[in-house]
């Protein structure tokens, strides 16, 4: 009889902690019916669909192909003047008249795919100082990937 005994202790992961899957491609998280301008559309059309479906980023398209990006930081950088009048549609109506939506949208853009892994988009957005990225099959904007898509995407691992 030997006078050791061998035990076998069981290792317990706790329910709370996250394995994050690797290698997920955007398009399971990716918002796939995007609000979008046409490069035709005025800021004042712009600022409704910001406040109407409460976002903050707007692709710009022209046949469905991707020509820029537009915020609504960059939108409230045009209308500063709202802080100084109390008339706000009157002025808002006014200074976006003043530009054109290819004038104030970025047009120099970072697009993913699809296929684009979560990690590495989040590797993008963290490193840059934009909150989305246009998805695209070639020029062809397919969905939008925001910060707020990452975030709810991180606490579904929990």
């Amino acid at each position: 009889v030997s006078c050791f005994s061998w035990f076998i202790m069981p290792i317990f992961i706790p329910l709370n902690t996250a394995i994050m899957k690797q290698n997920v491609p955007v398009s399971t998280i990716m918002t796939k019916n995007v609000v979008k301008l046409n490069l035709s559309d005025d800021l004042t059309k712009a600022e409704a669909l910001f406040k109407k479906h409460q976002i903050r980023h707007i692709p710009v398209v022209y046949s469905n192909n991707i020509v820029g990006m537009l915020s609504y930081s960059d939108l409230l950088r045009i209308s500063f003047v709202d802080a100084i009048d109390d008339d706000e549609e009157v002025i808002d109506a006014t200074v976006y008249n003043m530009f054109t939506l290819e004038q104030v949208m970025v047009k120099k853009l970072v697009v993913i795919t699809p296929e684009t892994t979560i990690k590495d988009a989040a590797e993008i957005l963290a490193s840059k100082e934009f909150h989305a990225l246009p998805v695209c099959e070639g020029d062809l904007l397919v969905g939008i990937l925001t910060t707020t898509d990452l975030i709810k995407y991180l606490i579904d691992q929990y």
